[in-house]
């Protein structure tokens, strides 16, 4: 049944865990504290998870046997463990667009949006994880979507929409689980892609979790000045704090071309300045610090009811440890202007390759082979070297060159290696 435009109600906020190898500390001093009899342990257990607002399971939508809900009343199980262990798991994170920051005027556009969006892959042997970040100006087809808790209300099917509709979509009606629920249907539509669980991040508490560690050190490049975007910075290496760094995330107006696509980069460089950041704290060793910080993120967070257990998380971010900085890869979705408005994207053929390599369990940064020949006869990996195929053939050789023919007015045919804007590894950048 389709939906009839409503009076919104005002949203529930949220925000997103700041990820990956920064939960390792987290775990140990998690578990550490919860291996503590007493009332003590149980009342921070019960605290993070009163913090954390979960209201629906993923596969509640995808069958008619609805996954239990966890009783408030459960024991927790002090142990950190990895919840989907030989599994792979496939989580939308999103930040929500507020009213915060550009749109703060919210002249432009009614209700939610997600501002935000990033895919993160994790491979079933936990080898490595990769994200990647979805334009918000991509075009793309928005599925029907539940409008309500029981799904008994649903939205029209919508072609060619605004990627970040979606989530404006499912929220119509004021719940965010709803509008992060539209964005997860959506992507799998996309992508071909099972995902798993979202979280769903609120811009004021991104701010929060930013000032609780300190702020984040960051190397600015260029002037950068938006006063929609409340910031105001030169050039050189400076400490941004909560503000500033939500600002330098959201900014697109006065900075290089204007373009999500550039807006983008400079989101995955802040998530690597906030991982080094929280690593350089130290967090096991300062206890007070670390409720600080678990506090300010789980306060904030909206997620679907897989994420909703601390303890779980940090068994994940336990086993994802050992792959350390080298091992998080971030890529951008390979788009292409679209022929109709130069201010739309969409899919480009090489987005394919990407969800195909992720749908086979393919490092996204392995070798890389165009989805149309090219008369290319290897790939080239993003190390610069030739190598084998994806599918581990052995590059072919050329039969019928001919080794004396004149080639000299033939342009060479480069195969490109970096579809996707690859960024491995959190180094830090020298300024």
């Amino acid at each position: 049944m389709a939906r009839q435009p409503a009076p919104r109600k005002s949203f529930r906020h949220a925000r997103r865990l700041p990820r990956r190898h920064v939960l390792r500390a987290i775990a140990c001093v998690v578990a550490g504290a919860l291996l503590f009899a007493g009332t003590g342990a149980y009342a921070l257990y019960s605290e993070l998870m009163g913090n954390i607002s979960s209201d629906y399971s993923v596969d509640d939508f995808r069958t008619t046997t609805p996954t239990p809900t966890p009783s408030d009343t459960d024991t927790p199980d002090p142990t950190p463990t990895d919840p989907r262990a030989g599994q792979e798991i496939n989580i939308l994170l999103m930040g929500t667009d507020t009213r915060a920051g550009e749109n703060a005027d919210g002249t432009d556009i009614e209700g939610a949006r997600a501002d935000t969006t990033i895919l993160l892959h994790i491979p079933a042997d936990r080898s490595r994880v990769e994200a990647v970040s979805i334009p918000r100006d991509l075009l793309t087809d928005i599925p029907s979507c539940p409008m309500n808790a029981d799904g008994s209300k649903t939205s029209y099917e919508q072609d060619m929409e605004m990627f970040n509709a979606a989530f404006m979509t499912g929220a119509w009606e004021g719940d965010l689980g709803l509008g992060a629920l539209c964005t997860l249907l959506t992507v799998e539509k996309m992508t071909g892609l099972t995902i798993d669980d979202y979280a769903v991040v609120d811009f004021s508490g991104f701010k929060r979790v930013v000032d609780t560690i300190g702020g984040v050190p960051m190397c600015i490049t260029e002037p950068l000045k938006n006063a929609d975007a409340v910031i105001d910075l030169q050039p050189g290496y400076q400490t941004l704090n909560g503000e500033q760094a939500l600002g330098f995330a959201r900014m697109r107006k006065g900075r290089d071309d204007g373009s999500d696509i550039k807006r983008i980069g400079h989101q995955q460089e802040l998530l690597a300045a906030i991982v080094r950041q929280v690593l350089s704290k130290n967090l096991v060793t300062d206890s007070f610090q670390l409720v600080q910080f678990l506090d300010a993120v789980t306060s904030s967070l909206t997620t679907s009811q897989g994420l909703s257990n601390p303890m779980q998380l940090a068994g994940l971010a336990n086993v994802l440890a050992p792959i350390g900085a080298e091992g998080v890869t971030f890529v951008t979705m390979p788009t292409e202007e679209y022929s109709q408005n130069k201010n739309r994207l969409v899919a480009s053929a090489e987005a394919e390759v990407l969800w195909d390599r992720l749908r086979n369990g393919i490092p996204v940064n392995s070798a890389y082979e165009p989805p149309a020949s090219t008369g290319a006869t290897a790939a080239t990996a993003t190390d610069g070297t030739t190598s084998a195929a994806p599918d581990g053939t052995a590059p072919a050789e050329d039969a019928t060159a001919d080794e004396t023919a004149d080639t000299s007015t033939t342009e060479p045919t480069e195969t490109p290696t970096d579809p996707w804007d690859l960024k491995t590894g959190l180094t830090e950048p020298a300024c």
